[in-house]
């Protein structure tokens, strides 16, 4: 298992993932005041995170591997210098300033971590799941990948590396998930629908053809 890059945290605005910070201690107050006046409807705040959790972020990101996949110029650049080819779709903002983009292969598949906090690729992937930000996976993905990816469901062979790549203030990262078989001659919107948010963080494998009819 190799490590992607260095542990040098320097953003003290992202510690949902441990103890909350006192701004975070003051939003949840605020918060909860107006949902007991009834000005915020908990539901409607719900669905609105579930929409950039799991819909607009991570749609972006499908659209981003689907390109990649079907663009065998595209995916050079976007290897070569993933910031400036992401940005190329209209995906650029807070939390995605200096992007790298990694591609799992049978021989070596990859797998995103922020070891210290919840560093995360907004633009490409919205907003971080719950449990990326949990210290059990923040820390068992270090050190036990295979034993993470199998609770994910994922079993790889054990010939094939696993990776880890710890994101940073300064960088964040994109897994290239294999296209599955049978997928040729598929046009990048079909392409995307096999994207999930799990396999550009490397928890997950992109869904095959079978799986999105079933």
């Amino acid at each position: 298992m190799g490590a992607g890059h260095h542990h040098d945290h320097d953003h003290p605005h992202d510690h949902e993932g441990s103890e909350l910070s006192p701004m975070d201690l003051r939003v949840r107050a605020l918060e909860s005041i107006l949902v007991e006046k009834g000005y915020v409807d908990p539901a409607a705040v719900d669905a609105l995170i579930e929409t950039y959790e799991t819909r607009v972020g991570p749609r972006n990101g499908a659209r981003v591997v689907a390109k990649a996949w079907s663009d065998p110029g595209f995916r050079d650049w976007l290897l070569r210098d993933a910031t400036a080819a992401i940005a190329s779709l209209g995906f650029t903002g807070r939390q995605g300033e200096h992007m790298v983009a990694v591609e799992n292969t049978p021989d070596e598949h990859h797998m995103v971590v922020c070891t210290l906090c919840s560093c995360y690729p907004w633009p490409v992937l919205g907003l971080p799941p719950v449990w990326y930000k949990s210290a059990p996976y923040r820390s068992r993905a270090v050190i036990d990948p295979r034993g993470v990816l199998a609770e994910f469901g994922v079993a790889l062979p054990p010939q094939t590396r696993i990776r880890i790549w710890d994101s940073t203030a300064e960088v964040r990262y994109l897994v290239i998930p294999m296209r599955p078989a049978g997928t040729d001659g598929w046009d990048e919107e079909r392409l995307a629908g096999l994207v999930t948010r799990d396999s550009m963080i490397g928890t997950g494998l992109a869904l095959s053809p079978e799986a999105v009819a079933a």
